[in-house]
């Protein structure tokens, strides 16, 4: 479940959700869905027996994974028309069941909210998002406005999630800073 180096998910301190897929479209009239994918791999939805749609718990029956989209059949969603009320909807997963995290390696939501300093204690700003690319675009809130920066290498030193801290370098900072 990465993206780019980072892992996708929720805020470890408020939610035990992570959001795995946003359902894009019904595919075929048997209620099968197609959904994009916030994972790196759309392998990984098929160790899901379970998932959350707006709280309610569907079963699996099967995924076919293709690149960043897969093809799901949820239980109870027996036709087109039952697969039309899902479009745009978000399909979540608990984290308990989510794979364990590598090192170096962490939900989106868990960077969320963390401050960011420099590795002499200067405070840039807070993190209000991540934006998943090749190099991961992280968005500060900071009393001049947002400033957004590539997670390029050499930039982050740290990331102390329990902490809610994220130290950089301040000169790779400002080389790559906006």
């Amino acid at each position: 479940m990465f993206l780019n180096g980072t892992y996708i998910g929720f805020n470890f301190m408020q939610n035990q959700k992570i959001t795995v897929a946003t359902v894009l479209k019904p595919q075929g009239i048997r209620g099968e869905i197609k959904v994009k994918v916030l994972c790196d791999d759309a392998e990984v939805l098929k160790s899901f027996k379970n998932l959350l749609i707006d709280g309610e718990e569907v079963s699996v029956m099967s995924v076919r994974a293709q690149g960043d989209v897969a093809y799901l059949t949820l239980r109870g969603v027996a036709d087109r028309n039952a697969a039309e009320l899902l479009r745009g909807k978000n399909l979540e997963a608990l984290r308990e069941d989510m794979p364990a995290l590598p090192e170096g390696r962490y939900y989106i939501a868990d960077l969320t909210g963390c401050e960011v300093v420099t590795s002499s204690g200067e405070v840039l700003g807070e993190v209000t998002s991540v934006t998943p690319a090749r190099t991961d675009i992280y968005t500060l809130k900071t009393p001049a406005g947002e400033i957004s920066f590539a997670a390029a290498e050499g930039v982050i030193e740290e990331v102390n999630v329990p902490a809610r801290k994220i130290t950089v370098n301040k000169k790779r900072f400002k080389e790559v800073s906006v």
